[in-house]
C-alpha cells in the first residue's frame, strides 16, 4: 500500500490512516448499496415462486450478510493500508473469523427458525390433526438451542480451548440431570407418545381403569387435564395415563349403542312382546332425534328368570349424552305400553313352604302338604317344636 501512494506523491502515516477511512467508507456505501438497492431486488425475485419460504430465509439472511459486509471492510482497512505485525496481523485475523463465525451460526439460527415459523403458520393449520401444532414448537426449540450450543463449541474451539473435557463434563453434567428429572422427563416421552398416537383428543368423553372419567380438555407435554361430569378438573400425569387402561367413548365414531334389558311374566304371550318392543323401537326411531335411524332396532329373548322371561332391546345413539336420553325414552314407553296392554313385570317374588303341624303356630296356609303317617308327623312335631322353644 505504501508503494501505491508513493506514486501519487502521499507519504506519510496521515494518508495510511486515510487510505483506512475511505476503505471503511466504500464497504459503508456497499452494506447500504446491499440493503437498500439489491437486497430488495432479490426480494421480488423470491417472489416469484409458489411458497414463500424462500423470501422468509432471505430476509432472516439480511442482517448478519449487511454486517458481514461491514466488518469485511474493517478487516481490510486494518490489513491493507497498515505495515502490521504478524503478531498484530494474527490477532486481526483471529477476531475477523471469530465475529465471521457468529455471525453464521446467528444466519443458521434466523434460517432455521424461520424455516419452523413458516411450516406453523402455513402447513401445521392446513392439516387434520393438531399433533404438529404441538411437536413442530418443540423441535423448534430444540433445533435453535442445539445450534446456539454447536456454534458455542465451535467458537470456544476456535479459541484454542480444548472442548473435551467440556464435552465429558457436559456428558455426566447430562446424566445427572436426566436422573433428577427422570418423572418430568417420563411425562414428557409419554405426552409425546400420547399425542402422537392419537388414541385420544381434546374433546373425547374417556373414562379411565381406575374409574376416573370425564372430557378431555388438554393433552399437553407434562400431564393430561379431564373435566368430569360434576364439573371438575381432574390431572393426570402424562406417565401415568400412557399406563392405564382407556376407554373412549368418542372412538371409533360417535354413535354409541344402547343395550337395555327387561323380564315379563311367564304368564305373557313372547309372540306379543316381540312386537309390542318392535313398535315401540320403530315410533322412536321415526320421532326421537336421538336415536339413530339408519342403524335400526334390535330384539331378543335372554334367558328364562326367576320370576320373569327376560329380553333385551338394542338401539343405536348419535353420541353419548344422547343415548342417557334414548334410554330414558325407551323405558318411559316400553313400561307405559306394557301397563296398556296388562303386560306383568314380576318383582322377584320367593314362596316359604313349612311343614303342615308349623302353619297354626305362625298362621301360615299351605294346601301342598302331602300326607303322612301319624307317627312320623307326631315324631316331626316333637323335634321342631323342641328346637323352637330351646332356650338360648
Amino acid at each position: 500500500m505504501d508503494s501505491i501512494l508513493e506514486n501519487f506523491g502521499l507519504v506519510g502515516s496521515i494518508w495510511l490512516f486515510a487510505s483506512s477511512v475511505v476503505i471503511l467508507f466504500l464497504f459503508l456505501i456497499l452494506s447500504l448499496i446491499f440493503n437498500k438497492l439489491l437486497f430488495p431486488i432479490i426480494i421480488r425475485l423470491t417472489n416469484w415462486t409458489p411458497s414463500d419460504l424462500d423470501t422468509r430465509i432471505t430476509r432472516s439472511l439480511k442482517g448478519p450478510l449487511t454486517v458481514g459486509l461491514i466488518i469485511l471492510g474493517c478487516y481490510l482497512a486494518l490489513t491493507i493500508p497498515l505495515d502490521l505485525t504478524s503478531s498484530q496481523q494474527q490477532i486481526v485475523n483471529s477476531i475477523a473469523s471469530l465475529i465471521g463465525l457468529g455471525l453464521g451460526i446467528v444466519a443458521v439460527g434466523s434460517a432455521v427458525g424461520n424455516i419452523f415459523k413458516w411450516y406453523e403458520e402455513t402447513i401445521a393449520p392446513k392439516t387434520s390433526t393438531n399433533l404438529d401444532q404441538r411437536l413442530v414448537p418443540l423441535i423448534h426449540r430444540v433445533s435453535i438451542a442445539l445450534i446456539y450450543a454447536l456454534g458455542g463449541l465451535l467458537i470456544l474451539d476456535h479459541l484454542n480451548v480444548n472442548i473435551s473435557p467440556l464435552i465429558a463434563g457436559l456428558g455426566l453434567g447430562g446424566l445427572s440431570v436426566a436422573l433428577a428429572l427422570q418423572p418430568t422427563l417420563a411425562n414428557l416421552f409419554a405426552g409425546t407418545y400420547v399425542m402422537t398416537e392419537g388414541a385420544v383428543t381434546t374433546g373425547d368423553y374417556i373414562q379411565l381403569e381406575g374409574g376416573v372419567e370425564g372430557y378431555v380438555m388438554e393433552v399437553s407435554w407434562r400431564s393430561t387435564r379431564l373435566q368430569t361430569w360434576t364439573n371438575n378438573m381432574v390431572v393426570i400425569p402424562n406417565s401415568k395415563f400412557a399406563e392405564t387402561i382407556i376407554t373412549n367413548f368418542q372412538k371409533p365414531a360417535p354413535p354409541v349403542n344402547l343395550y337395555l334389558t327387561c323380564g315379563v311374566s311367564y304368564d305373557s304371550d313372547l309372540f306379543m312382546i316381540e312386537n309390542i318392543c318392535q313398535e315401540v323401537m320403530s315410533q322412536i326411531l321415526e320421532k326421537d332425534s336421538n336415536a339413530v335411524k339408519e342403524y335400526g332396532s334390535w330384539f331378543g329373548f335372554e334367558s328364562f328368570g326367576e320370576s320373569n322371561v327376560n329380553f333385551w332391546v338394542f338401539l343405536q345413539a348419535k353420541d353419548r349424552l344422547a343415548s342417557f336420553l334414548l334410554q330414558t325414552t325407551v323405558m318411559q314407553n316400553l313400561h307405559s305400553r306394557f301397563k296398556k296392554d296388562g303386560i306383568v313385570i314380576n318383582y322377584p317374588v320367593r314362596s316359604l313352604q313349612l311343614p303342615k303341624e308349623l302353619q297354626s303356630p305362625f298362621d301360615i296356609a299351605n294346601p301342598e302338604i302331602s300326607s303322612r303317617s301319624e307317627s312320623r308327623r307326631s315324631r316331626r312335631k316333637a323335634i321342631l317344636l323342641n328346637r323352637l322353644h330351646r332356650p338360648r
